[in-house]
């Protein structure tokens, strides 16, 4: 029996040394040597000594903000094909956390998200997305684990500041309604929620949320703090037991792999709570794949969670195609899944929150780093990166240089593992065509007759996962329909009798927030319309305009014809505009250029060239009073713009050289309730 097991683990071998070496060219796939001694490092993975720390999951950002803004809009079966490749198991990412951004009404990257008190005795808990988003996550994943932040707080809760701070019973009960609604709405456990994003955090109003939360039933629910940098919370937490005791994990953003010896000190889990936000390119996969080893090696941080989970907003906005995977075309249904998910599912499929590190991890000689896990009952998995300086440099922090070259690399399973007889293999190598292999499965590992040992010939820009665990798989569907620009012709008159999402399809609020609306006085034409919500401007994250709007459209439109009633509802100083060639947005929303024709309830016109009002093109009287319904047409043509109020001529052809191009645009003078109805874009080659 036992010649016949030596017997076979010999062809077991010179099958996997063929195939590797043959398998589409040497450069392609590297040679997998079992039991060989090769020049270079020599790696021991032993649990003998105890093991390392728990691991807590990788994940995504939904939000901080709107990036998720367009995957609603998506037809199916595309829309669920996405979530497989995000969510569903050993399929795609296979993500273990999604976080998601608790709607404010604010600017936070990408647009607005709304939130579920717009004012003091308001609460819908079916506003938005994300809501939709973590029942998806958790129909593929049940065990995923769920995460709330808020970025900016509705205006309520300031009292004329714009601070949420200034109340701090108040803003915990805010929090505390968005968790408690998950549950009862949607059967949505949250089981973290955060304090700030990336702003100041309140020691006081962290002891308040958790006596809150304590309160309502809601021990379960942990507090991560302060999702800003590792200091000062750390130290805060040093010079108080109090805090200590309520804060379960610290979470930084961008760490760069490092975290600080106060953070260490706490013996708290620490969490890359935010990080990547790069481009989904190459260079953005191996940003992804050496932090995601590398934050345990160097940081012992347990978690790290990109922003963002799939870039589902105008490639034009900030952070353009920052996401996991890129799906920016409901209109047309095309996506794109990206190397980082791939990138990801090297880690993911392989592991679980609740599996444990060993101690035994690190950097290899030449450069690169391997990491490896275990679930305690006799798995193992060992995720080993090569990536080179150039093509793994995140937006930030600032990566210091480093080399990265030709190695072998030995690894000696000792301890428990030193019995396994079998290992699964799954490669990538980054870079160009024909080098390039994304989360291929190689053949096997045979360890019986090694003594536990394996060598891995590694080059740059490489990433193994091997690991005993045999359910991995690279999902895939059809490819989904080619590329094309959002419609030349676009209309919506916003006729939904029960809208299932509380925002109308690829308008893309960047100041303010647009729902649909039913007039129940009005049984005629403007019964169903899009309406502006905010009367009041939220406590900011960013730069938000002091005009709300919502762009719509392809980027490169230049010729246009706009259409659109609207409906002013606030007497003497209210006003709306529409607009086009709109050439910003996101946190840069408040420096926007563009072509923006107004009317105001004041009885008069505006043509300005930015949002802000300042570059003023022509002005004057108009028939136009407050609550009442007007047809606005901006027709622009090369450097020639004309304006029509109820189809009647109110300027002509006024010469506009900036910007060539841009979105279309609705929105109002300040945070005032206006409607929108019957809107209508024409773009001209």
């Amino acid at each position: 029996m036992a010649e016949s097991l030596l017997q076979a683990s010999r062809q077991r071998r010179v099958k996997a040394m063929t195939a590797a070496a043959g398998s589409a060219g040497r450069a392609a796939v590297p040679l997998l040597l079992c039991a060989l001694l090769a020049p270079g490092g020599a790696y021991v993975l032993d649990d003998s000594d105890g093991l390392g720390r728990e691991f807590d999951g990788i994940g995504a950002v939904s939000g901080g903000g709107a990036t998720s803004r367009l995957l609603v809009n998506y037809p199916e079966p595309y829309r669920s094909q996405i979530l497989d490749y995000l969510f569903k198991p050993n399929f795609g990412a296979s993500l273990h956390i999604l976080k998601v951004e608790i709607g404010g009404d604010g600017q936070t990257t990408d647009g607005t998200e709304p939130s579920h008190m717009h004012y003091a005795l308001d609460e819908n808990y079916f506003r938005g997305y994300e809501w939709w988003l973590m029942k998806e996550a958790k129909k593929r994943n049940p065990n995923i684990t769920l995460m709330g932040l808020p970025w900016s707080f509705p205006g309520w809760l300031g009292k004329g500041f714009n601070w949420p701070y200034v109340n701090l019973q108040l803003t915990a009960y805010y929090v505390v309604t968005w968790i408690a609604g998950a549950k009862y709405y949607h059967d949505l456990d949250i089981d973290y929620i955060g304090i700030w994003n990336e702003r100041s955090f309140d020691i006081n109003y962290i002891k308040v949320l958790r006596r809150m939360l304590n309160y309502q039933g809601l021990q379960h629910v942990k507090i991560i703090a302060s999702d800003n940098l590792w200091e000062p919370i750390s130290a805060s937490m040093l010079l108080d037991s109090e805090l200590m005791k309520v804060i379960d994990v610290i979470g930084a953003h961008y760490p760069g792999t490092h975290t600080v010896k106060d953070a260490r000190l706490t013996k708290k889990k620490l969490w890359s709570s935010e990080d990547f936000s790069t481009l989904n390119n190459d260079v953005g996969a191996g940003c992804w794949g050496r932090i995601l080893n590398q934050n345990y090696i160097n940081g012992y941080m347990t978690s790290t969670i990109a922003w963002n989970l799939v870039a589902s907003y105008y490639d034009q906005l900030p952070y353009g195609r920052s996401g996991l995977m890129t799906a920016q075309e409901p209109w047309s249904g095309h996506y794109v899944v990206e190397a980082p998910i791939w990138i990801t599912a090297h880690t993911t499929q392989f592991t679980q929150p609740g599996w444990y590190y060993l101690k035994t991890v690190g950097h290899l000689e030449k450069g690169g780093s391997y990491a490896a896990l275990t679930d305690g009952l006799g798995n193992l998995t060992i995720i080993v990166e090569t990536m080179s300086h150039r093509h793994s440099v995140c937006i930030r922090p600032h990566l210091p240089y480093f080399n990265v070259s030709h190695q072998f690399a030995t690894f000696v399973l000792k301890g428990s593992f030193s019995e396994i007889p079998e290992m699964q293999v799954w490669y990538t190598k980054l870079g160009k065509a024909p080098e390039r292999v994304i989360f291929k499965q190689l053949d096997s590992l045979w360890l019986l007759d090694s003594g536990g040992r394996f060598t891995l010939e590694l080059g740059e820009d490489e990433l193994f996962t091997v690991t005993t665990l045999t359910t991995g798989s690279k999902g895939s569907y059809p490819l989904p329909p080619k590329s094309k620009p959002f419609p030349r012709v676009y209309k919506d008159d916003f006729n939904v009798d029960y809208p299932f999402f509380s925002e109308a399809p690829n308008f893309a609020d960047q100041t303010g927030v647009f729902e649909y609306f039913m007039n129940v006085e009005d049984p005629g034409e403007h019964r169903f319309t899009l309406r502006q919500v905010l009367n009041q401007r939220p406590i900011t994250w960013a730069a938000d305009a002091f005009n709300t709007i919502s762009v719509i459209g392809d980027y490169e439109w230049s010729n246009v014809t706009i259409k659109c009633d609207v409906y002013i509802e606030t007497l003497e100083k209210g006003g709306v505009f529409i607009a086009g060639r709109v050439n910003k947005g996101g946190i840069l929303i408040r420096s926007a250029r563009g072509i923006f024709f107004w009317i105001f309830a004041n009885g008069t016109y505006r043509v300005t060239g930015d949002l802000a009002g300042w570059v003023i093109y022509a002005l004057g009287p108009a028939e136009v009073i407050a609550q009442e319904w007007y047809t606005l047409t901006l027709i622009i043509k090369g450097p020639l713009v004309s304006g029509m109020l109820n189809g009647k001529s109110l300027w002509t052809d006024l010469h506009v050289s900036f910007p060539e191009n841009g979105w279309a645009a609705i929105g109002t003078q300040s945070f005032q309730f206006a409607q929108f109805d019957n809107f209508h874009v024409e773009a001209m080659p």
